[in-house]
């Protein structure tokens, strides 16, 4: 194995640190898509997750790793809607300030469910980029911590804490397809999945049209896209030009990254509805 920056030891420490603050969601198999693919499929249900995402533990881990001096100065993030959220909770839980910046293109439902949990939202530009911009602003103007929604230690070892359970509760998979953005999901899950199990596959999934770190790993670097609609709105947004962790682990883990149509992530979310 090539040495990660996150490891399956940092991610153990991780599931620790989150212990009770995070839900340990099912992992059920589908009937209906073993049928259809011959082979059995299991459905990790983390929209059973508090917040509604996996973006709680890597939120969770993050701010519990914060010295006493960070957590008084509050917490600062851009988000495409579900870390937002996600570190809107879990910084109210410490009673710290937490201020969220997004672009104009993320959904009104997610901006008032953040607003809801007490953070104090910041409309910035027609990208996660943008967005980003801000948030470095606000670090150097007010001295907020910044806690990015994918590429940092602590992030990804918290939602690496998905990856162990999946292994634990299928411990046999012979491969995890996990949702592909900014990389923090996918280089936690790969980072655990393959400590317990090195010849099980991690491909990441994301869509057709703006899929920022497919663009990237093709080009061999960090590369900005146009931020296009999509029905998987969560998955917008840009990697950063400066990407630190994420891309190298994505590059370095991943088997394969398979984009999907716009039409075809309709029919995943109809057969989620009407099927599982």
């Amino acid at each position: 194995m090539i040495e990660m920056p996150v490891t399956l030891q940092h991610i153990r420490a991780a599931r620790e640190r989150i212990a009770g603050k995070v839900e340990r969601t099912a992992c059920v198999l589908s009937q209906n898509l073993s049928e259809r693919v011959g082979h059995p499929v299991h459905l990790k249900l983390e929209h059973h997750q508090t917040t509604g995402a996996f973006k709680l533990r890597g939120a969770s881990n993050a701010i519990a790793a914060l010295s006493p001096d960070e957590k008084s100065r509050g917490v600062v993030a851009a988000s495409t809607g579900n870390h937002g959220r996600a570190l809107a909770h879990a910084a109210k839980l410490k009673g710290m300030r937490a201020v969220i910046c997004m672009s104009k293109l993320v959904p009104e439902n997610k901006l008032d469910a953040i607003r809801r949990l007490g953070a104090e939202v910041r409309i910035v530009g027609n990208s996660q980029d943008d967005a980003q911009q801000q948030v470095d602003r606000l670090v150097a103007k007010e001295g907020l911590v910044m806690l990015p929604p994918f590429d940092h230690p602590d992030i990804v070892a918290g939602q690496g804490t998905l990856g162990l359970e999946i292994m634990e509760q299928v411990p046999d998979a012979a491969c995890v397809l996990v949702p592909l953005s900014g990389g923090g999901l996918a280089a936690g899950v790969a980072a655990a999945v393959k400590g317990v199990s090195p010849g099980t596959k991690v491909i990441g999934i994301s869509m057709a049209g703006g899929a920022a770190m497919k663009a990237s790993l093709d080009a061999g670097r960090p590369v900005q896209v146009e931020e296009l609609p999509t029905l998987a709105d969560s998955l917008g947004g840009g990697i950063g030009l400066d990407n630190q962790l994420t891309f190298a682990m994505c590059r370095d883990l991943l088997d394969d990254v398979v984009l999907l149509a716009e039409d075809e992530i309709a029919a995943g979310i109809r057969h989620a509805y009407e099927q599982e």
